[in-house]
């Protein structure tokens, strides 16, 4: 039995879409660049020969894990933005405390220069 190509007779140009955004590298390459590439590789596959299931679970324990790390990163992005904020937010409270304690020593400087001794009553 002869089995001849599905592709017989259709088109040979291949079709590609692009990405809204332009990328630079391929280290520029997120989730959903990920995801249209396996969806694309599935929608391709050969029916007699689909994919092997260890290269499946492969690339979607690959897919798992950078959501996982893009999503820590970015977490961690937030947390140093916040504690970047706290870090400032705290000299200027030192900063803050700082001259309130200097204009605290001034008045009660100020108050034992002009406080007149007081002698006892007889």
């Amino acid at each position: 039995m002869t089995v001849t190509s599905i592709t017989t007779g259709l088109p040979t140009t291949p079709t590609t879409t692009t990405s809204d955004t332009p990328r630079n590298s391929l280290g520029d390459l997120g989730q959903a660049d990920f995801l249209k590439l396996m969806m694309t590789q599935l929608q391709q596959q050969d029916p007699f020969e689909p994919m092997d299931q260890t290269a499946m679970l492969a690339q979607m324990a690959q897919f798992s894990s950078l959501a996982g790390t893009t999503e820590m990163g970015d977490t961690l992005s937030r947390i140093s933005t916040q504690m970047e904020t706290l870090n400032q937010t705290g000299l200027a409270t030192q900063r803050a405390v700082a001259a309130l304690a200097t204009q605290v020593e001034a008045l009660n400087a100020a108050n034992a220069n002009t406080a007149s001794p007081t002698t006892p009553a007889a």
